[in-house]
């Protein structure tokens, strides 16, 4: 969960520790905050706005029938490659889509909720993602949370870095560590939201997916994206989802 950092008298020892790590990936601070893009790619929601179901769980990872969402998404030979590395996978209108998504990115922020269902405290250091040794992400990956922890080594040179000082110092962390490539977010619903709400998301790619959800939690919640100045510049539809790219007004692709 994002939010304002709980007090913690380990928080800044491992923040020590962090920038330490983004000296040794060579981060320059100042040249990693001019061309940097903030983007959402790829998150789905259903027809009733819902990004993800309701009672996560070990068993239910998105929610219950949130994995129904990703139809569009699982087939896809980047999805085949880039979670299983395997070879194989249907290509076209929603390949391209996903292909898109890992283009020019050079760090994540994911909310708590996105690395694992464990609430409160960190009872150990057992947990490290969903995704086995080798996470999708290959790049440095901030994780918003109240409670440090020290970073986590995985294969493939993705590092999980937790951040408890809220959502502007896991983007800045972000940035530096991306060196002038974009920032993605990665959800959850809720930390799409903050970052919509300050003005922080330069272009979402948002995909609907033909299910009902019935309940959990909606992408668009109490946001007029409108008014905040995002508009639609594409509108592209394939056999399982229809997509919709939005981008804030005055941001044009780099």
């Amino acid at each position: 969960m994002a939010g304002h950092a709980l007090a913690d008298p380990t928080a800044g020892f491992y923040y020590h520790c962090d920038l330490v790590e983004n000296q040794k990936l060579g981060v320059n601070r100042k040249e990693g905050m001019k061309m940097t893009r903030v983007r959402v790619e790829g998150f789905t929601i259903s027809l009733d706005g819902y990004g993800a179901g309701p009672n996560q769980d070990l068993r239910n990872p998105l929610g219950v029938g949130g994995t129904d969402l990703h139809q569009w998404l699982v087939p896809t030979r980047t999805f085949q490659r880039t979670l299983f590395g395997a070879d194989g996978g249907t290509t076209g209108i929603d390949d391209d889509f996903a292909a898109r998504g890992f283009k020019n990115v050079g760090a994540w922020i994911l909310g708590r909720n996105m690395f694992g269902p464990i609430r409160g405290p960190w009872p150990d250091m057992n947990w490290k993602g969903w995704w086995g040794a080798n996470p999708p992400y290959h790049v440095p990956t901030f994780i918003l949370t109240h409670h440090a922890r020290p970073p986590i080594h995985m294969e493939g040179e993705t590092t999980f870095y937790f951040v408890t000082g809220g959502i502007h110092e896991a983007l800045d962390r972000a940035r530096d560590a991306a060196s002038g490539m974009d920032v993605r977010i990665g959800g959850g619903p809720n930390t799409i939201q903050q970052y919509l709400r300050t003005g922080q998301i330069d272009e979402l790619h948002v995909a609907i997916s033909p299910v009902l959800l019935g309940g959990g939690e909606r992408l668009f919640e109490g946001i007029d994206v409108r008014a905040l100045g995002y508009e639609c510049v594409q509108f592209v539809a394939s056999e399982k989802a229809t997509h919709v790219v939005l981008r804030r007004q005055g941001h044009n692709d780099a």
